[in-house]
């Protein structure tokens, strides 16, 4: 199984990490709760590689913000260390004001109000489109059938897939899995989102629809946390736009500032090359 097959947590008693911390059915944040994600001196290593190194990071709620750097910098295993995909070695992550790096911590009730999307789609080939999105919602949130498929039915539409439902998904293309692997994180009512390179494996044509999709979302007041390369979407969509390098972020701000007049050298580097490379 791939590490990065969907999360898929056995039903059972809820044991919600937020069921006290004013967070709505929806997995929204009440307007009282200051920060949705906040992340404090947060270290990673993978054997005696160090990959985060010391991360601080504070998201708004309804704030989206993107990850930039080259391969390597650390974009990818920030995001799952937030969704407690990879435990961190050091330091703590804290949502709507909750320690959810503290011994103890459910990890399954976290991931409920975390919706991750990678690079990969992960959808489950011996299931349709309507099949992958209802079975987190019926297993996880438990809801009917009938209620999970009504949800469903209403993304799919939401995005422009509703013929799509009954197939599965060696019949979509790039795109369309991808947008179908975003339904179906919203399918769960998430209050933030993790993007993980959502574009990178997709053909340049296929990239504007998935785009698209976050561009919705955004617009709609999700929280995005977004690793991504492709420098004129986060110039567009980001609110905060924070460049890693060698697992530390180097430099942040808004997007006209960091792509226009960036302070750190290693960012006007990265950023010379990128122009050079005719993608920004």
């Amino acid at each position: 199984m791939s590490d990065e097959t969907p999360f898929l947590p056995a039903p059972g008693p809820s044991g919600d990490l937020f069921a006290q911390s004013g967070l709505t059915p929806f997995g929204e944040p009440e307007p009282n709760d200051a920060e949705a994600i906040r992340l404090e001196g947060v270290h990673k290593s993978f054997g005696d590689l160090p990959v985060l190194r010391g991360i601080d990071l504070s998201v708004a709620p309804h704030e989206v913000i993107c990850l930039i750097g080259s391969s390597g910098s650390g974009k990818s295993t920030l995001l799952r260390c937030v969704n407690l995909l990879e435990p961190v070695n050091k330091g703590r992550i804290v949502l709507w004001g909750q320690d959810v790096t503290s011994a103890g911590v459910d990890e399954n009730a976290v991931r409920r109000h975390i919706g991750i999307v990678f690079q990969s789609f992960n959808l489950f080939p011996h299931m349709t489109v309507l099949a992958n999105i209802t079975l987190g919602p019926i297993r996880v949130l438990a809801l009917s059938r009938r209620e999970a498929e009504a949800r469903a039915r209403a993304l799919l539409a939401r995005f422009g897939l509703s013929d799509k439902e009954d197939d599965y998904p060696d019949r979509l293309s790039g795109g369309q899995q991808q947008r179908v692997a975003i339904v179906r994180a919203l399918a769960m009512q998430p209050g933030i989102m993790l993007l993980d390179e959502v574009t990178s494996a997709l053909d340049p044509e296929l990239v504007g629809e998935v785009l698209g999709v976050i561009r919705e979302l955004a617009s709609a007041g999700m929280t995005m946390l977004i690793a991504t390369h492709e420098m004129g979407f986060a110039r567009d969509i980001a609110d905060r736009v924070c460049f890693l390098d060698e697992g530390v972020i180097l430099e942040q701000g808004p997007p006209k500032q960091v792509f226009t007049s960036p302070v750190n050298a290693r960012t006007q580097q990265f950023l010379r090359r990128i122009v050079e490379a005719g993608r920004l």
